[in-house]
């Protein structure tokens, strides 16, 4: 019942098309891998790409004015809005997502994962998160889980950051004129999103249903940071102009 109520709002909300809806309402059963969703223009190296396509490692994706993709990589599913560009690599069996430029919401399975921008380096292992990568700036929320956040200009700063419920968003920048990375608010993403993105890989998020206002309760509850915390490999990237949603 409870599967069901989050399903019904996050159609509400607009996130859902009716046949990935009933699809995920079936059950449990994650979607087959690939494009499950897209609006506009996307292209995978460069080429327009089609609903059902693979993502393979060493694959570039892409996202035009207005556009929007809903992919699926094993038990990882990722919603890129406009104007991003994501690569996704490997190294030593982890996987590695490089934003290089614009905004991903990504829920992600067991197993480590390495997010790469030009500004930070956030170690992952199954968690949900958000993030918005700019030249200047990068807003991170870590909507549920655990990372380990090393900011690009200054690994030292870094920080373990721990959440139930969007407790302890960031912007991340090379500014030494203040910390690295400081408090931000929630911005631009939904628990309905969480819920589709966590429904086509066969999960649910973790938070109660009945909620969907980003921001309403974005400090308060568990969140729990600490410099030092364990590093996650450096590596970098290169950003792009974020703006909000």
């Amino acid at each position: 019942m409870e599967h069901r109520r989050q399903l019904l709002q996050a159609m509400a909300a607009g996130t859902l098309t009716v046949w990935m809806a009933r699809a995920l309402a079936a059950g449990s059963q994650p979607l087959p891998p690939g494009l499950r969703r897209i609006k506009g223009e996307v292209r995978v190296n460069g080429a327009l790409a089609q609903e059902g396509r693979v993502i393979l490692v060493g694959d570039t994706i892409s996202t035009g004015p207005g556009a929007e993709a809903v992919y699926v990589i094993g038990r990882d599913a990722y919603l890129l809005r406009e104007n991003t560009m994501v690569v996704h690599q490997e190294l030593d069996s982890a996987g590695i997502v490089r934003v290089l430029a614009g905004k991903l919401l990504g829920v992600f399975g067991s197993g480590e994962k390495r997010i790469e921008t030009s500004l930070a380096t956030i170690g992952i292992r199954g968690t949900g998160l958000y993030l918005e990568a700019g030249d200047a700036q990068l807003y991170f929320c870590l909507c549920y889980g655990v990372a380990d956040v090393l900011p690009t200009a200054d690994p030292s700063q870094g920080q373990r950051v721990e959440t139930s419920y969007h407790d302890s968003p960031f912007y991340i920048t090379a500014d030494f004129s203040g910390p690295l990375m400081r408090p931000a608010p929630v911005i631009n993403h939904f628990d309905s999103e969480l819920i589709l993105l966590e429904g086509t890989v066969g999960r649910r998020p973790p938070f109660p249903a009945g909620q969907d206002a980003y921001g309403s309760r974005a400090t308060g509850r568990g969140g729990r940071s600490s410099s030092g915390g364990s590093a996650a490999s450096a590596g970098t990237g290169r950003g792009g102009n974020a703006a909000g949603r």
